[in-house]
């Protein structure tokens, strides 16, 4: 015996008349439905099944004597198939964001190769760090003119929360700059890596917040790792190790500004970027030209010429395109995953460039230093999680 029941409307009205079919189909209904709560039938004279949404009873069929007489399968009918849309869906976000990662570590791997060889050719990190943010600025204009991308929508309040942020935006870029421009690539970045403890000091002296025992233990590679690494570098240079904890501070604020600057506005990662670095210009142009100026820049720049050549050129343009792409790829992955997986994800980066560069610059490395680094990372990782 089978029957089958199919409902169009909001509400469904099931009338059974027979007292025993009636009381086994309340008894299957509330053993083998697949919805929930059990619909409640016992009241003979209440026979209506009330749902939000259709409902569709796909069949009644009569089993055996010794099991349940009846079956019911029931499903919404206007949601018969999400399940395959909704893995597409995931697995497309899942390829979206690898594509996303895989970019953003190899455009820091080449940013911070070019990066290093111009410091050693041309010492000058303030100039450096302008010629970077000056090249993302001409970029993103452009796009903006030529419609290439979309222009952000801004009003003064904007300019206003985001001043902040490109003060310590400004002060990371150059402090990382100073410092790589001191010691290895490998090294300031392994110092950069302990960039959580500082993030957890500062916000629990700074802004009071509280973290569970976890968090505090998981500084404890971290810290322990970065001072390993440090004591044991070949190349140990002060300011260059301060350079990279100044940066790390600087960060820090920078994301805890973002944070609390950023809630409601409707800009994008890229564009937001974009902004950054034309405020963080602004700021940064001034200080270079008081710090460094025209004069040792045009020295320095003919001894460079003199010594690379032509390709010289070549490399001053290609770190600050690469500087501004790989930033604006790290933004545009912050767009579509949780602060969690960012992290994650800069760790990783982290090792990518520290490994690329000891290879290309055939940086000495001590077993005991690179048991520092690896304890750094992995508390970071820890930290992460």
């Amino acid at each position: 015996m089978s029957f089958s029941f199919k409902q169009s409307g909001l509400a469904t009205c099931m009338n059974v008349t027979n007292s025993g079919f009636h009381k086994r189909l309340i008894s299957t209904i509330c053993s083998r439905s697949s919805f929930s709560p059990c619909l409640n039938l016992q009241n003979p004279e209440r026979r209506n099944l009330s749902v939000s949404k259709p409902l569709h009873i796909s069949s009644i069929e009569k089993i055996n004597e010794k099991k349940p007489v009846f079956e019911c399968k029931a499903y919404e009918a206007d949601k018969s198939q999400p399940i395959e849309v909704e893995v597409k869906s995931e697995a497309a976000k899942r390829l979206k964001i690898g594509i996303y990662f895989a970019t953003w570590w190899a455009l820091n791997v080449v940013f911070n190769i070019y990066n290093k060889k111009v410091l050693n050719a041309y010492p000058y990190p303030w100039l450096t760090s302008t010629l970077s943010l000056a090249c993302g600025s001409l970029m993103m204009l452009i796009s903006w003119a030529t419609r290439i991308a979309e222009t952000p929508k801004t009003d003064f309040e904007f300019w206003k929360t985001l001043f902040p942020v490109a003060v310590a935006h400004t002060i990371g870029h150059v402090a990382a700059t100073v410092s790589m421009s001191k010691v290895a690539v490998s090294f300031t970045h392994i110092i950069k890596s302990g960039e959580p403890a500082f993030s957890v000091l500062v916000s629990r002296f700074l802004l009071g917040e509280t973290f569970p025992p976890s968090v505090y233990l998981s500084l404890v590679p971290i810290i322990g790792g970065c001072a390993l690494a440090a004591v044991t570098e070949l190349n140990f240079n002060m300011t260059g190790f301060m350079g990279a904890m100044i940066s790390n501070f600087a960060f820090v604020l920078r994301n805890i500004f973002s944070k609390k600057g950023m809630k409601g506005k409707s800009v994008s990662g890229m564009n937001y970027y974009a902004c950054l670095s034309l405020l963080s210009l602004l700021i940064l142009t001034p200080f270079a030209v008081a710090v460094e100026g025209p004069q040792m820049w045009a020295a320095g720049w003919q001894k460079a010429l003199s010594e690379i050549g032509p390709q010289f050129i070549w490399w001053v343009a290609a770190q600050s395109i690469f500087y501004h792409l790989y930033n604006q790829v790290s933004y545009m992955s912050l767009d579509e995953i949780s602060p969690l997986t960012f992290s994650v994800g800069n760790t990783m980066k982290r090792i990518s460039v520290i490994v690329s560069s000891i290879i290309i610059f055939h940086t000495p490395v001590q077993p005991i230093n690179a048991l520092g680094a690896t304890i750094a990372i992995l508390g970071t990782f820890l930290y992460s999680q």
